[in-house]
């Protein structure tokens, strides 16, 4: 369901400053945006409401806790009726390697990003877990070497 809200210069503003910085007190962002702070606390609690901000995180750099490796993953199933599809969306909730996963079209139907200690707990991953599941025809791996690009998700 698309959301379909309104927004002005304000909120556009509030959203770019919470991206940058999601830690900031209201008032901080307040005076950053150009309001007072009770509308900004108003305009934040709305975008969060309408589910345009989904929540806060810290962003946790991988090595610095032991999780060194990055590799996405293709996946091909044998069949792709809406219950197989819906039923591997749902199996890679279980699986703590998979950080992020997207169905899409092309050659593969799911795309996996995984993130893991060593190259070991990967393979296993791969081998024990990902090509044992049921109508999982093909997997395609590819291991990052290094970021060159690092940026919020949505362009604001």
């Amino acid at each position: 369901m698309p959301i379909k809200v309104d927004l002005d210069d304000i909120d556009w503003k509030i959203l770019r400053e919470l991206q940058n910085d999601g830690r900031m007190t209201n008032v901080e962002l307040a005076e950053r945006v150009g309001i007072s702070a009770p509308p900004c606390l108003r305009r934040v609690r709305k975008l969060e409401e309408s589910g345009i901000i989904q929540g806060y995180q810290a962003i946790i750099k991988g090595e610095a806790v032991g999780q060194d490796l990055v590799a996405f993953c293709s996946i091909g199933l044998k069949h792709q009726s809406d219950s197989e599809l819906k039923a591997f969306a749902e199996k890679t909730k279980s699986w703590s390697l998979v950080r992020r996963a997207w169905m899409v079209s092309g050659e593969s139907d799911f795309l996996l990003h995984c993130v893991a200690p060593n190259l070991n707990a990967f393979q296993t991953f791969v081998i024990e877990e990902l090509t044992a599941t049921p109508n999982v025809d093909s997997v395609r791996t590819a291991l990052t070497i290094r970021p060159v690009k690092d940026e919020v998700l949505i362009a604001i």
